[in-house]
């Protein structure tokens, strides 16, 4: 193979947010070059998007923006424009379409209306107006009526989901996980209750494209890394486990597989997002014309299946996060902390379930790391 790398180069592995970031705050800021390289036929990792038949398509499941950072929204503003966009989820409950987290409208469109009313005062006398509360911690209400509605929340909404999501009970997943899926004490429908949030106008792959775009930052695509590469920095958001060859075992992930399907349709369902708590082996269907309220006279729908991690014949998605999976985590940190001039970052590096914001902060961080050493 050619010898592309150099001593002068800053090697970054991934094109993804935390890859392109972190190389554009290096060639734009220490006015160094930079190479990102990935294994992949693209760019933008997990967040990758494409045209078909006129619909822009998240090939990996749908990607909404949303921070509460004026700082991230400011840095990703600059390189695309994003429609105004709150996001919605609905759920199949019972037959009927339900907004979930679960809101004080969704236990009124669920239950009857004396039951729903005598909930509703309950819940606003236990917890404050306008707080998330994660499901399990419902299971701790002594309140009769309450328990109640905690335990049809939970074998309605949150048990079945949660076991095909993550191919575990909810009891057995750390609580970071679970608390991402809260029952919401509001009359707020959204999903995300951030400041800021949005889809791009001309997708995730335009908006990287567009962050490498700078006259000391080159691209090549089809490249995997190898240790006999010479850097000046190595920036590292592929797997932390794969870079140190295994050496202590495989960390955890869950896959998805995505099937899409096209119809003859102006719409397939009434919202972006549906999710299938209860039916089906699949967890929830994508319909992404929604999104930039694309007008075409066909649709295309996205069923996602949750699988597990196999290594060599699937791809990682999300970190299971656990006491054991984080106690080989650190094992693989403390070997990374021997290495000089190399820094690991994002979903797989640091091995923890970020959103696109996060991941964009934790590459302002790093490169806040590497201004120090500098």
């Amino acid at each position: 193979m050619e010898q592309i790398f150099s001593d002068d180069i800053n090697l970054v592995v991934g094109a993804g947010f935390s890859g392109a970031v972190i190389a554009r705050l290096i060639a734009e800021n220490l006015d160094e070059k930079v190479l990102v390289i990935d294994c992949k036929d693209h760019i933008a990792g997990h967040s990758f998007d494409y045209l078909q038949d006129g619909i822009l398509i998240h090939k990996y499941g749908s990607h909404i923006f949303h921070t509460e950072s004026e700082k991230v929204w400011d840095f990703i503003s600059r390189f695309t424009t994003f429609n105004i966009y709150m996001h919605k989820v609905l759920a199949l409950i019972d037959g009927q379409e339900v907004s979930v987290p679960f809101n004080l409208k969704t236990l009124h469109k669920l239950l009857p209306i004396t039951l729903a009313k005598r909930l509703e005062i309950k819940l606003l006398k236990e917890f404050s107006y306008n707080t998330k509360v994660p499901i399990l911690e419902f299971q701790k209400s002594k309140d009769e009526d309450l328990n109640f509605l905690f335990r049809f929340i939970y074998e309605k909404i949150f048990l079945n989901y949660t076991t095909k999501q993550w191919g575990s009970i909810p009891e057995s997943i750390d609580k970071s996980i679970t608390a991402r899926v809260p029952v919401h004490i509001s009359l707020d429908e959204r999903y995300f209750q951030d400041k800021f949030q949005g889809i791009p106008m001309l997708g995730y792959a335009q908006t990287i494209k567009n962050i490498l775009d700078h006259k000391s930052i080159e691209v090549r695509l089809n490249t995997g890394y190898s240790k006999d590469f010479r850097y000046k920095r190595l920036f590292f958001t592929g797997s932390i486990d794969e870079f140190f060859d295994y050496k202590f075992g495989v960390l955890p992930y869950r896959s998805l597989d995505f099937k899409l399907e096209t119809h003859d349709t102006e719409f397939y369902q009434t919202n972006s997002v549906i999710n299938y708590p209860n039916n089906y082996s699949f967890t929830r269907i994508h319909e992404y014309k929604h999104y930039l309220n694309t007008k075409t006279s066909k649709t295309i729908i996205a069923k996602e299946y949750p699988k597990d991690f196999k290594l060599g014949s699937s791809q990682r998605f999300y970190p299971v996060a656990c006491k054991e999976n984080t106690t080989l985590y650190n094992t693989y940190l403390d070997e990374a902390k021997k290495l000089s001039n190399t820094y690991f970052l994002g979903r797989l590096g640091d091995y923890k379930y970020y959103d696109m914001d996060k991941a964009i902060e934790r590459a302002f961080d790093v490169f806040e790391e590497v201004k120090k050493e500098s």
